[in-house]
């Protein structure tokens, strides 16, 4: 099917060839020393955010978009497969885009009240104390009709339907999320005094109190950012709190837990979990294991995460609740890739549904899809930095090319710190899933270490505590290489074992011929279509 009588289908299209063919530029190293108490400044980057384009407006560079990646390819994988799937959450608009969409002008703009997402912090102990990292956004939030919001939602964010044919309460979803989007992040601007007090609860894990962490013994303090916020209206920085009552991180292995208020803004209430030195430290991805988003499905994952209620995936919260318990003091930290103008939706979901924990997501500088398949790099490498002496035990899915090559990577430069690897293989799981991913990294790492699974109960009976993360009866058969390429051009041949655990030498990346590379990158780019 030509590539230009595609432009007015499916919206996979548009997203599955916005790729770059170049290596994504390298993010500016990003050193969080544990034993320095002293105030650091923002480590989100100052780079402005790009234009907004509205995403049905991407269509129009298709052509030129697939003459850039084949012009690129500098191995046998196309590159497009090399860098996965992108996010759908792309390119919201931001700034005068938002006030440009909404007829807004800067009178209008100044008389409306400023809000902040905080998100949820997590806190290391020094020598002299707790340092909270403090991160989020200040914006201001439009008073948009419903109308309004109606045509957005429809336009924008929901396809292959309908808006008015969904029920109302997906309709009603539909526009509060529009409405989170289309604010207007405020830049270079002090954030409110905080105000810090003990947490009773947060998250829900089936304990008392929500799991998660312990409340705190004191703390009550009120604290001031030190710096004003990025161009984008983001702030992130690690701030000396005084104890107050607070137990040393050396003296215990609890998380403690306090409540985090910033003044004057009705939506800016969150929660920081104090994380002592030394521990377990679970990092979990959102979308596809811990709730049904099918990202790999752009229509179904579309109205999953705009409209539809989030769906919990088989009985993750059991699992997570089970390790509330079984690994106790555990600290749960939740991490996605996905924009901060959509995180309270999934903050909401988390904190309903799994046990309480801190919360990372993509900063507003990070705006475009190469630096997006970095990000999780970036925020893994601050957080082990941040407890050198934690270990780490990191869930996800293979739908995340990210993921496929970060986890690994952190299990070869921290070593001693990654404890378990797992991740769901929704291509085994789930037939809408038909995108290639690369085992190669896990090539050198011991077998107990890491697991690729299937369902949620093939996480029961592990001995994580002690490192024994693989469950025997659930096939590896891996062949560190791409797995799922199109035409049969994935290697088959199984090097690291079966149910008994068996292993015999790994199996380099298939060799593909150009000619064939073409087709492969074809067929990957228009699956969806066909």
């Amino acid at each position: 099917m030509p590539c230009l009588a595609l432009r007015s289908l499916l919206l996979p299209a548009c997203l599955c060839v916005l790729v770059a063919a170049s290596p994504a530029p390298p993010l500016r190293p990003n050193h969080v020393a544990p034993r320095d108490p002293t105030i650091t400044p923002s480590t989100v980057e100052y780079h402005p955010s790009k234009t907004w384009k509205r995403p049905r407006d991407i269509l129009s560079d298709l052509d030129g978009d697939v003459s850039s990646i084949l012009g690129g390819l500098g191995s046998d994988i196309p590159s497009y497969v090399a860098s996965g799937i992108p996010n759908f959450f792309q390119g919201f608009p931001t700034g005068d885009a938002v006030k440009s969409s909404l007829g807004l002008n800067d009178a209008d703009v100044a008389a409306l009240p400023t809000q902040v997402l905080n998100l949820d912090p997590y806190a290391n102990f020094t020598s002299q104390g707790w340092n909270v990292r403090f991160h989020g956004n200040v914006y201001k939030q439009p008073n948009t009709s419903n109308e309004t919001l109606q045509k957005l939602a429809g336009d924008l964010f929901i396809y292959g339907t309908s808006l008015s044919s969904l029920p109302e309460s997906q309709q009603a979803q539909a526009r509060n999320l529009t409405a989170e989007i289309f604010v207007i992040q405020q830049g270079d601007v002090n954030v409110s005094t905080i105000h810090l007090e003990p947490s009773d609860s947060q998250g829900s894990s089936g304990q008392a109190g929500g799991g998660g962490a312990t409340t705190a013994t004191g703390g009550t303090q009120d604290i001031q950012l030190p710096y004003n916020t990025t161009a984008e209206g983001d702030f992130d920085v690690f701030v000396p709190i005084a104890s107050n009552g607070l137990t040393n991180g050396n003296e215990t292995s609890a998380v403690q837990r306090l409540n985090t208020y910033v003044e004057g803004a009705t939506l800016g209430n969150g929660t920081a979990y104090l994380v002592p030195n030394e521990g377990l430290t679970v990092i979990s991805d959102i979308d596809d294991i811990l709730r049904i988003t099918k990202i790999y499905e752009p229509e179904q994952g579309l109205l999953n995460s705009f409209a539809r209620p989030f769906v919990q995936w088989e009985d993750m919260p059991s699992i997570y609740a089970n390790w509330s318990v079984s690994l106790p003091d555990t600290h749960f930290h939740y991490l996605t890739t996905t924009p901060e103008q959509v995180t309270r939706n999934y903050m909401q979901f988390i904190y309903a549904t799994y046990p309480g924990g801190s919360f990372d997501t993509r900063p507003l500088n990070f705006s475009d899809v190469s630096a997006t398949l970095s990000i999780r790099k970036f925020l893994l490498t601050k957080i082990f930095e941040t407890f050198p002496q934690r270990k780490f035990i990191l869930v996800a899915d293979t739908s995340n090319s990210d993921v496929m090559k970060d986890y690994p990577a952190m299990a070869t430069e921290f070593p001693d710190q990654v404890q378990c690897i797992f991740l769901r293989n929704t291509t085994a799981t789930d037939p809408g899933d038909k995108f290639p991913y690369d085992t190669s990294g896990f090539k050198t790492l011991n077998q107990k270490s890491y697991m690729f699974f299937l369902n949620a109960d093939d996480l029961t009976g592990l001995d994580i505590a002690n490192g024994e993360c693989y469950n025997q009866s659930i096939s590896q058969n891996l062949t560190f290489s791409y797995q799922g390429l199109p035409f049969g051009l994935s290697d088959t041949t199984s090097t690291n074992g079966s149910a008994n655990g068996s292993k015999s030498a790994g199996v380099p990346v298939a060799s593909v011929q150009t000619g064939l590379t073409f087709f492969a990158f074809v067929s990957a780019v228009f699956w969806q279509l066909l």
